[in-house]
Protein backbone atom coordinates (compact mmCIF):
# COMPACT_ATOMS: atom_id res chain seq x y z
CA UNK A 1 0.00 0.00 0.00
CA UNK A 2 1.43 3.45 -0.72
CA UNK A 3 1.85 6.13 1.94
CA UNK A 4 -0.65 8.93 1.68
CA UNK A 5 0.26 11.12 4.97
CA UNK A 6 4.10 11.38 5.82
CA UNK A 7 4.84 13.14 8.36
CA UNK A 8 8.94 14.65 9.20
CA UNK A 9 9.96 16.02 12.43
CA UNK A 10 7.00 18.12 12.81
CA UNK A 11 7.30 21.07 15.70
CA UNK A 12 4.50 23.50 16.85
CA UNK A 13 4.99 25.94 18.74
CA UNK A 14 2.72 28.73 20.34
CA UNK A 15 3.86 31.67 22.42
CA UNK A 16 2.33 32.71 25.35
CA UNK A 17 0.05 35.99 25.63
CA UNK A 18 1.63 37.79 23.43
CA UNK A 19 -1.24 38.96 21.58
CA UNK A 20 -4.60 39.07 21.92
CA UNK A 21 -5.79 41.65 24.21
CA UNK A 22 -8.87 42.07 22.05
CA UNK A 23 -8.45 45.14 20.72
CA UNK A 24 -5.62 46.97 19.38
CA UNK A 25 -5.88 49.55 22.40
CA UNK A 26 -5.38 46.84 24.81
CA UNK A 27 -2.48 45.60 23.28
CA UNK A 28 -1.39 48.66 22.87
CA UNK A 29 -1.35 49.53 26.32
CA UNK A 30 -0.16 46.70 27.75
CA UNK A 31 3.10 47.35 25.18
CA UNK A 32 3.82 50.66 26.29
CA UNK A 33 3.19 49.93 29.85
CA UNK A 34 5.93 47.09 29.40
CA UNK A 35 8.37 50.13 28.14
CA UNK A 36 8.16 52.30 31.00
CA UNK A 37 8.39 49.48 33.83
CA UNK A 38 4.77 49.18 34.79
CA UNK A 39 2.07 46.28 35.51
CA UNK A 40 0.26 45.21 32.95
CA UNK A 41 -3.03 47.39 32.56
CA UNK A 42 -5.77 44.98 31.35
CA UNK A 43 -4.81 42.44 33.91
CA UNK A 44 -7.57 41.77 36.82
CA UNK A 45 -6.99 40.85 40.13
CA UNK A 46 -5.14 37.77 40.57
CA UNK A 47 -3.96 37.49 37.01
CA UNK A 48 0.02 38.48 37.49
CA UNK A 49 1.10 34.54 37.16
CA UNK A 50 -0.71 34.70 33.45
CA UNK A 51 1.61 37.81 33.09
CA UNK A 52 4.55 36.51 34.08
CA UNK A 53 4.14 33.62 31.22
CA UNK A 54 3.87 36.26 28.26
CA UNK A 55 5.91 35.47 25.73
CA UNK A 56 6.97 31.90 27.39
CA UNK A 57 7.04 29.26 24.45
CA UNK A 58 5.06 26.48 24.43
CA UNK A 59 5.58 23.30 22.63
CA UNK A 60 2.55 21.49 21.46
CA UNK A 61 4.19 19.18 19.05
CA UNK A 62 8.11 17.93 19.30
CA UNK A 63 9.97 16.06 16.69
CA UNK A 64 7.16 14.19 15.64
CA UNK A 65 7.64 11.82 12.86
CA UNK A 66 5.58 8.61 11.42
CA UNK A 67 3.55 7.47 8.06
CA UNK A 68 -0.29 6.29 7.05
CA UNK A 69 -0.91 3.83 4.19
CA UNK A 70 -3.48 3.76 2.23
CA UNK A 71 -6.83 2.32 3.53
CA UNK A 72 -4.99 2.51 7.27
CA UNK A 73 -7.53 3.72 10.22
CA UNK A 74 -4.59 4.98 12.91
CA UNK A 75 -5.78 5.95 16.04
CA UNK A 76 -4.22 8.73 17.91
CA UNK A 77 -5.01 8.58 22.19
CA UNK A 78 -3.29 10.58 24.72
CA UNK A 79 -4.35 12.78 28.00
CA UNK A 80 -6.04 16.11 27.52
CA UNK A 81 -3.09 18.88 26.11
CA UNK A 82 -0.91 16.07 24.62
CA UNK A 83 -0.80 17.35 21.35
CA UNK A 84 -4.23 15.00 19.49
CA UNK A 85 -5.96 18.45 18.04
CA UNK A 86 -2.73 20.29 17.26
CA UNK A 87 -1.61 17.43 15.37
CA UNK A 88 -4.73 16.95 13.50
CA UNK A 89 -4.79 20.75 12.55
CA UNK A 90 -1.82 20.34 10.80
CA UNK A 91 -2.74 17.35 9.06
CA UNK A 92 -5.42 19.37 8.25
CA UNK A 93 -3.73 22.70 7.14
CA UNK A 94 -5.69 24.67 9.46
CA UNK A 95 -2.84 25.76 10.81
CA UNK A 96 1.12 25.44 9.76
CA UNK A 97 4.01 23.93 11.50
CA UNK A 98 6.73 25.73 13.27
CA UNK A 99 9.16 23.19 11.54
CA UNK A 100 8.98 19.91 10.06
CA UNK A 101 7.52 18.84 7.00
CA UNK A 102 4.24 17.28 6.16
CA UNK A 103 3.11 15.58 2.82
CA UNK A 104 -0.59 14.72 1.85
CA UNK A 105 -1.52 12.36 -0.60
CA UNK A 106 -5.10 12.76 -1.60
CA UNK A 107 -8.20 14.82 -0.84
CA UNK A 108 -8.95 16.03 2.52
CA UNK A 109 -12.34 15.81 4.81
CA UNK A 110 -11.60 17.30 8.71
CA UNK A 111 -13.92 16.89 11.10
CA UNK A 112 -12.71 18.37 14.17
CA UNK A 113 -15.18 20.36 16.09
CA UNK A 114 -18.70 20.62 16.12
CA UNK A 115 -19.95 22.55 12.36
CA UNK A 116 -16.67 22.55 10.89
CA UNK A 117 -16.72 24.51 7.46
CA UNK A 118 -20.32 25.27 7.95
CA UNK A 119 -21.93 28.87 7.82
CA UNK A 120 -24.18 29.26 10.33
CA UNK A 121 -26.74 31.39 8.63
CA UNK A 122 -27.40 29.09 5.72
CA UNK A 123 -29.04 26.05 5.20
CA UNK A 124 -28.87 22.35 5.95
CA UNK A 125 -28.96 21.61 2.41
CA UNK A 126 -26.65 24.72 1.34
CA UNK A 127 -23.58 23.57 3.71
CA UNK A 128 -24.03 20.04 2.17
CA UNK A 129 -23.33 21.70 -1.38
CA UNK A 130 -20.79 24.18 0.49
CA UNK A 131 -18.57 21.41 2.04
CA UNK A 132 -18.51 19.22 -1.51
CA UNK A 133 -17.46 22.58 -3.14
CA UNK A 134 -15.10 22.91 -0.58
CA UNK A 135 -13.83 19.42 -1.12
CA UNK A 136 -13.25 19.71 -4.94
CA UNK A 137 -16.26 17.91 -5.65
CA UNK A 138 -19.11 18.83 -8.57
CA UNK A 139 -22.26 20.03 -8.05
CA UNK A 140 -23.92 16.75 -9.48
CA UNK A 141 -21.34 14.20 -7.89
CA UNK A 142 -22.63 15.92 -4.66
CA UNK A 143 -26.47 15.81 -5.47
CA UNK A 144 -25.52 12.06 -6.25
CA UNK A 145 -24.76 11.45 -2.90
CA UNK A 146 -27.45 13.81 -1.45
CA UNK A 147 -30.16 11.55 -0.30
CA UNK A 148 -27.74 9.16 1.05
CA UNK A 149 -26.18 12.00 3.60
CA UNK A 150 -29.65 13.52 4.50
CA UNK A 151 -30.69 10.15 5.31
CA UNK A 152 -27.80 8.99 7.28
CA UNK A 153 -27.54 11.91 9.14
CA UNK A 154 -31.28 11.55 10.64
CA UNK A 155 -31.86 15.59 9.95
CA UNK A 156 -34.35 15.40 6.84
CA UNK A 157 -37.14 17.53 8.59
CA UNK A 158 -35.10 20.57 9.14
CA UNK A 159 -32.47 20.28 5.97
CA UNK A 160 -33.89 23.42 4.76
CA UNK A 161 -33.68 25.40 8.18
CA UNK A 162 -30.56 27.39 9.14
CA UNK A 163 -28.01 25.20 10.94
CA UNK A 164 -27.44 27.80 13.60
CA UNK A 165 -30.84 26.65 15.49
CA UNK A 166 -29.59 23.47 15.30
CA UNK A 167 -28.92 21.70 18.56
CA UNK A 168 -25.31 20.72 18.78
CA UNK A 169 -26.30 16.84 17.95
CA UNK A 170 -27.94 17.68 14.90
CA UNK A 171 -24.77 19.76 13.46
CA UNK A 172 -22.26 16.95 14.47
CA UNK A 173 -24.52 14.67 12.92
CA UNK A 174 -24.72 16.55 9.47
CA UNK A 175 -21.25 17.53 9.35
CA UNK A 176 -20.41 13.82 10.24
CA UNK A 177 -22.80 12.47 7.51
CA UNK A 178 -21.06 15.40 5.25
CA UNK A 179 -17.19 14.40 5.44
CA UNK A 180 -18.00 10.72 5.06
CA UNK A 181 -20.14 10.56 2.09
CA UNK A 182 -18.65 12.97 0.24
CA UNK A 183 -15.67 10.12 -0.47
CA UNK A 184 -12.62 12.13 0.70
CA UNK A 185 -9.25 9.83 0.14
CA UNK A 186 -8.32 11.03 4.10
CA UNK A 187 -10.88 11.26 6.30
CA UNK A 188 -9.83 12.89 9.82
CA UNK A 189 -12.07 12.67 12.84
CA UNK A 190 -11.34 14.54 16.31
CA UNK A 191 -13.76 13.69 19.14
CA UNK A 192 -16.91 14.78 17.99
CA UNK A 193 -18.73 11.94 18.41
CA UNK A 194 -19.46 12.07 21.38
CA UNK A 195 -22.12 14.89 20.78
CA UNK A 196 -24.69 12.27 18.96
CA UNK A 197 -26.47 9.93 20.74
CA UNK A 198 -25.54 6.36 21.39
CA UNK A 199 -27.41 4.69 18.26
CA UNK A 200 -25.96 7.50 15.99
CA UNK A 201 -22.08 6.80 17.42
CA UNK A 202 -22.60 3.05 16.47
CA UNK A 203 -23.74 4.41 13.01
CA UNK A 204 -20.43 6.79 12.60
CA UNK A 205 -18.65 3.74 13.75
CA UNK A 206 -19.86 1.34 11.03
CA UNK A 207 -19.02 3.83 8.94
CA UNK A 208 -15.83 4.83 9.78
CA UNK A 209 -14.65 1.07 9.10
CA UNK A 210 -16.99 1.27 5.38
CA UNK A 211 -14.64 4.02 4.67
CA UNK A 212 -11.47 2.01 5.28
CA UNK A 213 -12.63 -0.48 3.76
CA UNK A 214 -13.15 0.78 0.32
CA UNK A 215 -9.59 2.11 0.69
CA UNK A 216 -9.64 4.98 1.85
CA UNK A 217 -7.68 6.45 5.22
CA UNK A 218 -9.18 7.30 8.57
CA UNK A 219 -7.25 9.24 11.41
CA UNK A 220 -9.46 9.06 14.91
CA UNK A 221 -8.91 10.42 17.78
CA UNK A 222 -10.69 9.26 20.46
CA UNK A 223 -11.22 9.20 24.42
CA UNK A 224 -12.89 5.66 24.13
CA UNK A 225 -10.85 3.22 24.32
CA UNK A 226 -13.35 0.96 23.42
CA UNK A 227 -13.90 2.36 20.16
CA UNK A 228 -10.15 2.83 19.64
CA UNK A 229 -9.76 -1.01 20.26
CA UNK A 230 -12.69 -2.13 17.85
CA UNK A 231 -11.75 -0.09 14.77
CA UNK A 232 -7.95 0.89 15.15
CA UNK A 233 -5.36 -1.75 14.00
CA UNK A 234 -2.83 0.57 15.09
CA UNK A 235 -2.34 3.47 17.09
CA UNK A 236 -0.53 6.33 18.68
CA UNK A 237 -0.44 7.43 21.99
CA UNK A 238 1.19 10.67 22.60
CA UNK A 239 2.22 12.33 25.77
CA UNK A 240 3.64 16.18 26.38
CA UNK A 241 4.10 16.99 22.06
CA UNK A 242 5.92 13.26 21.84
CA UNK A 243 4.68 10.11 20.82
CA UNK A 244 5.08 7.89 23.11
CA UNK A 245 3.69 4.67 21.29
CA UNK A 246 3.16 4.06 17.41
CA UNK A 247 2.45 0.31 16.98
CA UNK A 248 -0.24 -2.15 17.92
CA UNK A 249 -3.56 -0.66 19.78
CA UNK A 250 -3.82 -3.27 22.63
CA UNK A 251 -0.33 -2.29 23.56
CA UNK A 252 -0.89 1.48 23.42
CA UNK A 253 -4.13 1.66 24.86
CA UNK A 254 -2.59 -0.59 28.02
CA UNK A 255 0.15 2.06 28.42
CA UNK A 256 -2.85 4.90 28.12
CA UNK A 257 -4.90 2.82 31.00
CA UNK A 258 -1.37 2.43 32.73
CA UNK A 259 -1.11 6.05 32.75
CA UNK A 260 -4.50 6.74 34.46
CA UNK A 261 -4.14 4.10 37.35
CA UNK A 262 -1.25 5.72 38.40
CA UNK A 263 -3.24 8.97 39.17
CA UNK A 264 -6.87 8.15 40.28
CA UNK A 265 -8.80 11.33 40.52
CA UNK A 266 -8.73 12.52 44.21
CA UNK A 267 -11.38 15.39 45.12
CA UNK A 268 -9.94 16.98 48.07
CA UNK A 269 -13.66 18.10 50.21
CA UNK A 270 -12.00 20.18 53.03
CA UNK A 271 -13.34 23.28 51.08
CA UNK A 272 -16.98 21.48 49.60
CA UNK A 273 -20.07 23.26 49.67
CA UNK A 274 -22.06 21.80 52.43
CA UNK A 275 -24.93 22.21 54.38
CA UNK A 276 -25.60 24.72 57.26
CA UNK A 277 -26.82 21.70 59.82
CA UNK A 278 -23.51 20.07 60.04
CA UNK A 279 -21.74 19.52 63.53
CA UNK A 280 -18.41 18.94 61.93
CA UNK A 281 -17.10 16.39 64.82
CA UNK A 282 -16.33 14.08 62.14
CA UNK A 283 -15.89 15.30 57.88
CA UNK A 284 -15.31 14.44 54.62
CA UNK A 285 -11.49 15.10 53.74
CA UNK A 286 -11.30 13.42 50.53
CA UNK A 287 -12.67 11.38 47.83
CA UNK A 288 -11.00 8.88 45.28
CA UNK A 289 -12.40 6.80 42.72
CA UNK A 290 -11.39 3.58 42.44
CA UNK A 291 -12.87 1.84 39.48
CA UNK A 292 -10.93 -0.72 38.17
CA UNK A 293 -10.37 1.00 34.35
CA UNK A 294 -10.76 4.34 34.04
CA UNK A 295 -10.59 5.69 30.85
CA UNK A 296 -10.33 9.49 31.41
CA UNK A 297 -10.64 11.72 34.69
CA UNK A 298 -13.48 11.39 36.17
CA UNK A 299 -14.56 8.92 33.60
CA UNK A 300 -15.36 5.33 33.05
CA UNK A 301 -16.51 2.89 30.54
CA UNK A 302 -19.93 1.37 30.37
CA UNK A 303 -20.32 -1.51 32.52
CA UNK A 304 -16.76 -1.36 34.08
CA UNK A 305 -16.99 -2.00 38.06
CA UNK A 306 -17.67 1.63 40.03
CA UNK A 307 -16.13 2.36 43.32
CA UNK A 308 -15.35 5.07 45.97
CA UNK A 309 -12.98 5.34 48.24
CA UNK A 310 -13.91 8.00 50.78
CA UNK A 311 -11.56 9.45 53.60
CA UNK A 312 -12.90 11.13 57.10
CA UNK A 313 -11.32 12.37 60.13
CA UNK A 314 -12.70 12.54 63.47
CA UNK A 315 -11.96 15.19 65.75
CA UNK A 316 -13.14 12.93 69.07
CA UNK A 317 -14.92 9.17 69.80
CA UNK A 318 -17.94 8.84 67.73
CA UNK A 319 -20.63 5.89 68.28
CA UNK A 320 -22.70 4.54 65.92
CA UNK A 321 -21.15 6.44 62.64
CA UNK A 322 -22.68 5.68 59.82
CA UNK A 323 -21.33 6.38 55.82
CA UNK A 324 -24.36 7.40 53.45
CA UNK A 325 -23.64 7.37 49.37
CA UNK A 326 -25.56 8.24 46.76
CA UNK A 327 -26.01 8.48 43.33
CA UNK A 328 -27.78 11.01 41.01
CA UNK A 329 -27.97 12.15 37.12
CA UNK A 330 -26.85 15.77 36.06
CA UNK A 331 -30.64 16.49 36.05
CA UNK A 332 -30.88 15.81 39.79
CA UNK A 333 -32.77 12.46 39.73
CA UNK A 334 -31.50 9.94 42.29
CA UNK A 335 -29.90 6.35 41.08
CA UNK A 336 -29.90 4.89 44.19
CA UNK A 337 -29.06 5.84 47.61
CA UNK A 338 -27.14 3.40 49.97
CA UNK A 339 -25.92 3.39 54.11
CA UNK A 340 -23.20 1.60 55.66
CA UNK A 341 -25.22 0.42 58.49
CA UNK A 342 -26.80 -1.76 55.62
CA UNK A 343 -23.53 -3.68 56.33
CA UNK A 344 -22.43 -2.78 59.66
CA UNK A 345 -22.68 0.09 61.63
CA UNK A 346 -19.64 1.51 64.13
CA UNK A 347 -20.24 1.07 67.95
CA UNK A 348 -17.30 3.45 68.42
CA UNK A 349 -14.47 5.45 66.07
CA UNK A 350 -11.97 6.45 67.27
CA UNK A 351 -10.29 10.15 66.76
CA UNK A 352 -8.17 10.41 63.89
CA UNK A 353 -8.19 9.70 59.49
CA UNK A 354 -9.63 6.67 58.97
CA UNK A 355 -11.41 5.28 54.88
CA UNK A 356 -14.02 4.24 53.66
CA UNK A 357 -14.45 2.07 50.33
CA UNK A 358 -17.36 1.67 48.37
CA UNK A 359 -17.76 -0.97 45.54
CA UNK A 360 -20.70 -1.41 43.22
CA UNK A 361 -21.68 -4.61 42.41
CA UNK A 362 -23.45 -5.48 38.84
CA UNK A 363 -24.69 -1.38 38.66
CA UNK A 364 -24.75 -0.39 35.04
CA UNK A 365 -25.30 3.42 34.63
CA UNK A 366 -26.04 4.31 31.33
CA UNK A 367 -23.64 6.80 29.72
CA UNK A 368 -23.70 10.50 31.22
CA UNK A 369 -22.72 12.46 33.55
CA UNK A 370 -23.31 11.85 37.59
CA UNK A 371 -22.56 13.18 40.91
CA UNK A 372 -21.86 11.64 43.87
CA UNK A 373 -22.93 12.52 47.48
CA UNK A 374 -21.88 11.84 50.32
CA UNK A 375 -23.55 11.70 54.22
CA UNK A 376 -22.09 11.22 58.05
CA UNK A 377 -23.89 11.26 61.13
CA UNK A 378 -23.71 9.31 64.21
CA UNK A 379 -25.81 8.85 67.05
CA UNK A 380 -26.15 12.25 67.72
CA UNK A 381 -27.14 13.49 64.64
CA UNK A 382 -25.62 14.62 61.24
CA UNK A 383 -22.05 14.80 61.46
CA UNK A 384 -21.10 16.15 58.12
CA UNK A 385 -23.47 16.43 54.54
CA UNK A 386 -21.47 17.32 50.91
CA UNK A 387 -24.83 17.37 47.94
CA UNK A 388 -22.29 17.55 45.39
CA UNK A 389 -18.76 15.55 46.62
CA UNK A 390 -17.85 15.19 43.05
CA UNK A 391 -18.63 14.41 39.22
CA UNK A 392 -17.87 11.52 37.09
CA UNK A 393 -19.04 10.65 33.38
CA UNK A 394 -19.84 7.04 32.04
CA UNK A 395 -18.39 6.94 28.23
CA UNK A 396 -20.07 4.86 25.96
CA UNK A 397 -18.61 1.64 24.38
CA UNK A 398 -19.68 -1.18 21.71
CA UNK A 399 -20.68 -2.95 25.34
CA UNK A 400 -23.25 -0.09 26.16
CA UNK A 401 -25.16 0.50 22.69
CA UNK A 402 -25.82 -3.33 22.13
CA UNK A 403 -27.08 -3.83 25.77
CA UNK A 404 -28.32 -0.45 26.84
CA UNK A 405 -32.03 0.02 26.35
CA UNK A 406 -33.10 2.51 28.56
CA UNK A 407 -31.95 4.99 31.22
CA UNK A 408 -32.12 3.62 34.90
CA UNK A 409 -35.64 5.20 36.47
CA UNK A 410 -36.80 4.93 40.31
CA UNK A 411 -33.95 4.16 42.91
CA UNK A 412 -32.04 1.49 43.02
CA UNK A 413 -30.58 -0.81 45.65
CA UNK A 414 -27.48 -2.31 44.19
CA UNK A 415 -25.11 -4.88 45.75
CA UNK A 416 -22.76 -2.81 47.59
CA UNK A 417 -20.15 -4.05 49.11
CA UNK A 418 -18.37 -1.65 52.47
CA UNK A 419 -14.86 -2.13 53.88
CA UNK A 420 -13.56 0.44 56.37
CA UNK A 421 -9.78 0.97 58.43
Amino acid sequence: MSTVIQVENLCKSYRLGVIGGGTLRADVSRWLAKLRGRPDPTLQIGQEHHARLRGQEFKALQDVSFEVKQGEILGVIGRNGAGKSTLLKVLSRVTAPTSGEVRVKGRIASLLEVGTGFHPELTGRENIFLNGAILGMTKGEIKTKFDEIVDFSGVEDFIDTPVKRYSSGMYVRLAFAVAAHLEPEILIVDEVLAVGDVEFQKKCMGKIEDVSRGGRTVVFVSHNMDAILRMCSRTMLLKGGNILIDGDTRRAVAEYSAMHATQLPVMDLRSATRTSHARMKAKFTEIKMTSSEINSAWGMAYGRPLGFEVTIESECVLSGLELGISLFTATGSEITSNLSSHAFTLKNTEPGTHVFKAVYAGLRLVPGSYCVQLGLRSEAGFEDFIPKACEFEVLTSELSSKHMTDTFRGVLVPDVSYEFK
